[in-house]
């Protein structure tokens, strides 16, 4: 190879360094104007008095209608499929960077599942997470150093896009606002058993939960939100996976999984809609887990 073809490609490589870095800094500028939980997050504008954390049946836990309730602040740190370990994460970079909150709600169904795909996602906030990163690093390493190498990798995902849709409105409305369809009530009548996948590893991370919250004073609440009746009846490992958890992480589960019985109240056999979580946010009022 002679010296000139050596320096174009010297040339073309150093290019695609610059653009890549550029790239990058634009995309960092853009997530930094969003509203997005995770970008408030990380900018220090999410200090809260109760932090809520679920997958996408964690947003059950209705903010407006907490705040509403209660006169606290919020931060639902929920995703849809969120696994257990990156929410420990989450919590973690919070409670390293706030005041400790009051109090902690976790979904404990949310422990169903690992999604590393997820996970991956999460990749444009390793520059300000360090335990977002251990866990990326972790668990998929390829996506952590592939976006060392490229900024741009990082933002190649469905949790950046959400940062868009964010840009210039409040996330704290992201909830189901319909009534589960006639084929689904219909279908409900006949559904197959569904059991809820479950490992020691998600115990292990509920009980690393249990000591953070411990060490700073904040109320931990462990609960099952609400399933459509049927389909609750249908999962035949629910009540013994709330067993192990409550022997193995040492406390008390508060079960709402059957506590809603109207259709109208559900968007579907996972999920309450608006009408549901308003109603399900009055019982934790009720039974003294949400507090004024």
């Amino acid at each position: 190879m002679n010296l000139k073809k050596i320096y174009w490609i010297f040339l073309l490589l150093l290019l695609t360094f610059i653009g890549d870095r550029i790239g990058g800094w634009i995309l960092e500028q853009i997530v930094q104007k969003s509203q997005f939980r995770y970008t408030r997050l990380y900018n220090q504008q999410a200090e809260s008095d109760i932090l809520l954390v679920g997958n996408s049946r964690g947003l059950m836990f209705y903010q407006p209608t907490i705040e509403e309730l209660t006169g606290k602040s919020t931060l639902n740190l929920s995703y849809n499929s969120m696994p257990i370990n990156l929410g420990r994460a989450l919590l973690q970079d919070y409670f390293e960077n706030y005041p400790a909150p009051e109090q902690v709600i976790l979904d404990v169904t949310m422990c169903d599942r690992l999604n590393n795909q997820l996970i991956a996602g999460f990749n444009l906030y390793t520059p300000k997470s360090t335990h977002v990163k251990q866990l990326i690093r972790d668990s998929i390493p390829k996506d952590y150093y592939g976006g060392m190498v490229t900024h741009l990798y990082r933002y190649n995902s469905e949790v950046f896009q959400r940062t868009l849709n964010y840009i210039n409105k409040s996330d704290e409305d992201w909830l189901l606002d319909r009534v589960i369809n006639d084929y689904m009530v219909e279908e409900a009548q006949s559904l197959e058993t569904f059991r809820i996948t479950y490992d020691t590893s998600f115990t292990n991370e509920l009980n690393a939960i249990k000591q953070l919250c411990q060490s700073k004073g904040t109320q931990l609440n462990f609960v099952i939100n609400p399933y459509y009746p049927p389909f609750a009846e249908s999962i035949t490992n629910l009540d013994s996976i709330k067993n192990v958890i409550q022997t193995q992480v040492g406390v008390s589960i508060s079960d709402y999984s059957r506590a809603l019985t109207d259709r109208e109240d559900f968007g579907d056999y996972q999920h309450t809609n608006k009408t549901g979580a308003r109603k399900y946010m009055q019982m934790l009022l009720q039974d003294g887990i949400l507090k004024k």
